[in-house]
């Protein structure tokens, strides 16, 4: 069976219905309203991905004392060192 090809019509477009000027002056404060939003929101967003560099870091440091199941000394040595250097790493990038 074959399909019937879509066939277009016209739409009619209404016109603009003229606002009044407290309808204007509501539009324009929830525009602001809205652009204030979006602007504290991307501000936030800014600051979350700044603390991506902590939370993987510390991620890293976390995962690497789970994945030895049996550390000698030398590997906890060196997993301490490891985490110390994230540690200050983190409180360098925090500084600035």
């Amino acid at each position: 069976m074959a399909q019937e090809a879509r066939k277009f019509e016209p739409v009619e477009i209404p016109e603009p219905v003229e606002q009044s000027p407290a309808e204007k002056a509501a539009a324009a404060f929830a525009a602001s309203a809205i652009h204030l939003g979006l602007k504290t929101l991307s501000q936030k967003a800014i600051t979350a991905t700044k603390d991506i560099f902590t939370l993987l870091s510390a991620g890293s440091v976390f995962w690497l004392w789970w994945s030895i199941p049996d550390p000698k000394l030398t590997q906890i040595f060196a997993l301490g060192l490891y985490a110390l250097f994230i540690l200050v790493a983190n409180v360098i990038v925090r500084r600035i």
